[in-house]
């Protein structure tokens, strides 16, 4: 039995879907990759955002860069109503199952990227209702929606 399948995605390009069904708590996956310091990855013109990158931060000192032949999981999408979330346990990071997944679901989590001056460059595909059009982590995208409708009231005053 496969337990993942990757295919092309509703949400963003390719996706990666359950080829089997996972209970609510279920290791689903570990993030693989290349483990970096925070200083190495800003100096690194690869890590440069002009191009998909699948970096995770690990802890204070270290950075994962996913971007490997054996990381699946780098292909699981971001949506604003995921169905898994990532946690780190015992130095490994994984993609936990929040609910019952079934065989042929896209796996998805929350990137859980924040609010700042660069969150323009994330644009979010998902189209889930809980979606502020980009990829700002849950406690965060009232800030993008606050921004939203003070532009809208001002284009409305305009009129």
């Amino acid at each position: 039995m496969t337990k993942f399948i990757r295919k092309k995605s509703g949400i963003n390009n390719w996706g990666l879907f359950a080829g089997q069904d996972f209970k609510k708590g279920d290791k689903v996956i570990e993030y693989k990759g290349k483990k970096y310091t925070h200083k190495q990855v800003e100096e690194d013109d690869r890590f440069d955002n002009s191009k998909a990158i699948y970096l995770f931060t690990l802890n204070k000192k270290t950075v994962l860069d996913g971007d490997t032949k054996s990381n699946t999981a780098k292909y699981i999408n971001h949506t604003c109503d995921p169905n898994c979330e990532v946690d780190i346990i015992k130095g490994k990071i994984w993609i936990l199952a929040i609910q019952d997944i079934k065989k042929g679901d896209e796996l998805s989590y929350d990137y859980g990227f924040g609010f700042d001056e660069d969150y323009k460059q994330f644009r979010c595909k998902c189209g889930s209702k809980n979606c502020c059009g980009y990829i700002v982590r849950d406690d965060q995208r009232w800030r993008i929606n606050r921004k939203f409708a003070k532009t809208k009231k001002a284009r409305l005053k305009r009129v």
